[in-house]
């Protein structure tokens, strides 16, 4: 553990102005507040928060963030309170402990919710100022470094896995690639230990056989440069465990497979002398092709900047070479931490897009496991650049849609996208971006977002903004059609309804306001008995809960809402409009629509009946047909063309059964109304090619 006076000097060395007595008060302070604590360990408690402020100084770290480091835990386990810490230590440190604080207060239940609630106060306290969690990944770091003296497995496992879910990625999505490297070897070392002794025992025998195999491949290729007039440092390792591990995995190979677990480090003075680096290193070994990334030209989203490539070396080993600048060389390390800004203003755009990225998916998170899932997404997958027409560029995990581009770009262009160009071409819209496309979106204002998106975006900030637009559509569609019902509702009543009634109902009921009210009628969360007896108390012939209304009087419109939304089509009978249709109404669920003479209604079910009517300008619907053709060319062409001269589009088409004379097949076809279907149906009948033709 470091002396008061080592940690002081630590700070001295590399801020000369730095606060020493705020320092002096901070370490003699916590060590009195954690007094007789110990730790799994058996060592002092105040040991560990001495550590932490420890690994912050070799980030060189402003007094204030150190001072935090040391007092990170008093607040959660020992009496002080942060009106004490504000008093003793001013109102920035205070702010900083109290954020730390918040992180570790985790109440969640299940292990996904107390992750994502873990993960959800972190960006909260982050986005107030990002100190918070550079105390807290130094935090954990030294948390794992000591996790092996718990004793409790499964506690060790579920430290291990949230460090491995969140913070080693958190880590290295602002660029501090030494403490996610830590992270993940410490964490894969609980997680999974027989293949991290089996790693570990097979790098250890290549290390023995192979000598001084990494010393003699350095020295050569610092030897290489310097007779090119270029001086370099360079330095060598092999992959750490978990690295390797992934490798595996991902390419299902063994680890004598494995050919580049050795990577170097090639350090230039400038930018000019890393091309120049890597023209010499491309001109003495071949390269693998596919493993060449330039991140100096297009850096990554956290900052960084480095070229890779991979060569095979002394004809047969392969080996990964990194060459940077002395400046890229330090944001490599530590990230953010290596250029701090200490006012929230001047932080770099990089970290500050990520950051506003991923507390808008915090805003719109429905749920834990949600906002969880979007964050992973954020933060795991590979990435790829993708281009604007005016060569502005964005980086996007691999597997990215122009939808997804858009919503990169900005929400608004996401939430309007009708189409787009890649290279000039226009494509589908699930289309995967490649590296190095040019995506232009094209926009309309009257376009909203589709919930079919959500099948193929990949980007939390994508899946995060329309399902978000998805759940305000289906409140609103919902309010608009529990109005309606209420509207019906009051038609049945004994006389006109005064002006405040429908005000003192929605307090008889206790709703907060009259759209939840609203809301409620259409879930049948509360019954056509209770708004009629809240409104006009004797009305519906009973007081009781359970008495009954009078009967419905009008059809209630579905006309401008949206099928799956609001209410759903059922799939028993595909009901289209011209239909007789009646509404089934469930407790907290939406209306299921079914024709009136759907088998389904004859079962008994238990729901309330609602008589319903499309409305003269409803949407097109579905119906499903099933056709039997003869089994001759162009039979299927004949259908086809069918439902192209009656402007019927084709939705889903699918082989039901094969035999020697005939082909059933089931369509799904998007028709006006029933008269429009029954005009299909006709020529269907009336075609040679058609066996048979009957709806569904």
């Amino acid at each position: 553990m470091l002396r008061q006076y080592e940690l002081v000097d630590r700070v001295l060395s590399y801020d000369p102005n730095a606060d020493e007595a705020l320092l002096n008060r901070a370490y003699v302070f916590s060590m009195q507040m954690h007094g007789t604590q110990k730790r799994a360990s058996g060592d002092p408690y105040f040991s560990h928060p001495i550590e932490v402020a420890g690994i912050l100084t070799d980030l060189h770290l402003d007094d204030e963030t150190i001072a935090t480091a040391i007092l990170h835990d008093t607040i959660e386990d020992t009496l002080t309170t942060q009106e004490e810490i504000e008093k003793i230590f001013g109102p920035n440190v205070a702010r900083l402990v109290d954020g730390v604080t918040k992180l570790s207060k985790i109440e969640a239940q299940t292990e996904s919710e107390r992750a994502a609630e873990n993960l959800r106060k972190f960006l909260l306290a982050m986005s107030d100022d990002i100190r918070v969690l550079l105390v807290k990944l130094a935090d954990r770091l030294h948390n794992m470094r000591t996790l092996h003296f718990i004793k409790n497995d499964e506690k060790r496992r579920r430290i291990a896995r949230e460090t491995m879910d969140i913070y080693a990625p958190l880590a290295e999505r602002i660029g501090m690639y030494e403490f996610m490297k830590e992270m993940q070897t410490l964490a894969f070392q609980h997680l999974e230990p027989e293949a991290y002794a089996s790693i570990t025992k097979r790098l250890e025998q290549l290390q023995e056989g192979g000598g001084d195999r990494i010393a003699k491949i350095s020295s050569g290729l610092k030897l290489l440069l310097s007779r090119a007039g270029i001086e370099v440092e360079v330095s060598g390792r092999e992959k750490h465990p978990y690295s390797i591990w992934k490798k595996m995995a991902e390419r299902h190979i063994s680890f004598e497979q494995l050919s580049d677990i050795m990577a170097f480090r090639v350090i230039a003075e400038d930018s000019d002398a890393c091309y120049r680096a890597l023209g010499v290193i491309h001109q003495r070994w071949p390269m693998v092709p596919g493993r060449f990334k330039d991140f100096i030209s297009t850096p990554k989203r956290n900052g960084y900047k480095s070229i890779h490539t991979t060569i095979i070396h002394a004809g047969e080993t392969r080996i990964e070479i990194q060459i940077r600048s002395r400046a890229m060389h330090a944001q490599a390390e530590f990230g953010l931490a290596a250029h701090w800004a200490y006012k929230q203003h001047d932080r770099a755009d990089g970290q500050a897009g990520w950051i506003r990225d991923l507390l808008e998916i915090l805003e719109t998170a429905d749920s834990a496991e949600e906002l969880l899932e979007h964050t992973r997404m954020a933060m795991y997958q590979d990435r790829i650049f993708a281009f604007t027409p005016k060569g502005e560029l964005y980086q996007l995990p691999k597997g990215a849609t122009p939808v997804d581009f858009a919503y990169g770009v900005h929400t608004d262009l996401g939430d309007q996208t009708v189409g787009a160009k890649v290279n000039g071409r226009v494509v589908p819209l699930r289309t995967p971006l490649e590296n190095g496309d040019q995506v232009q979106i094209l926009k309309s204002k009257g376009q909203e977002p589709q919930p079919g998106w959500l099948n193929f975006v990949v980007t939390g900030k994508a899946r995060a903004a329309i399902r978000r637009y998805v759940r305000h559509k289906e409140r609103d569609e919902t309010i608009a059609l529990g109005r309606k019902i209420y509207d019906e509702i009051v038609r049945r009543l004994p006389a006109q309804l005064g002006s405040e009634a429908l005000a003192q109902a929605v307090k008889r009921l206790k709703k907060p306001d009259e759209a939840s009210l609203m809301e409620a009628i259409a879930r049948q969360m509360i019954s056509d008995v209770e708004v009629m007896e809240a409104l006009m108390p004797g009305s519906a012939g009973s007081s009781a809960p359970g008495g009954h209304a009078p009967a419905q009087r009008e059809a209630i419109s579905i006309r401008g809402l949206t099928p799956g939304v609001a209410f759903s089509l059922a799939e028993c009978c595909h009901p289209v409009r011209g239909d007789r249709i009646v509404g089934l109404r469930r407790p907290n669920e939406g209306i299921e629509v079914h024709t009136i003479d759907c088998e389904t209604l004859s079962d008994g079910v238990d729901a309330d009946w609602i008589d319903l009517a499309w409305g003269e300008t409803s949407d097109s619907s579905t119906a499903r047909l099933n056709v039997v053709i003869k089994n001759e060319p162009g039979a299927l062409a004949v259908m086809a063309g069918i439902f192209g001269t009656h402007k019927a589009n084709i939705l889903n088409l699918r082989m039901e059964n094969r035999d020697g004379s005939f082909h059933t097949f089931t369509v799904d076809l998007e028709v006006k109304d029933v008269q429009h279907l029954m005009r299909i149906l006709a020529a269907l009948r009336a075609a040679d090619a058609v066996s048979q033709a009957e709806r569904i």
